[in-house]
């Protein structure tokens, strides 16, 4: 398996605020949405992060070095994350590479 690193910053990086109404959206509801949004932006794309904001749960949810960002943050940046999707202001976030 390869693996792909980026400084921080490098690439331009799009960020989206999506409402959903309604009292039945969870993480699975949210994760399809957010992929169907990245869909409307490029061919390609992989989710690399995420966060529930309902419950604090992320993914990776492992420290990886010694940053002041949060590690699903910084796994994601320094993957080359180029878009996030951000459902319902931070209940749930998808940070997102766009391959095309």
């Amino acid at each position: 398996m390869a693996q792909i690193f980026s400084e921080p910053g490098e690439a331009p990086h799009e960020y989206i605020r999506y409402n959903i109404d309604g009292p039945e959206l969870d993480f699975s509801k949210a994760e399809e949405a957010a992929k169907k949004i990245a869909l409307t932006k490029c061919r390609n794309c992989m989710v690399l992060s995420w966060k529930n904001g309902q419950t604090g749960e992320f993914y990776p949810n492992r420290e990886c070095g010694t940053q002041k960002k949060p590690a699903w943050i910084h796994y994601a940046e320094t993957r080359g994350a180029n878009l996030t999707i951000d459902i319902n202001d931070g209940a749930y976030i998808f940070m997102i590479l766009k391959l095309e």
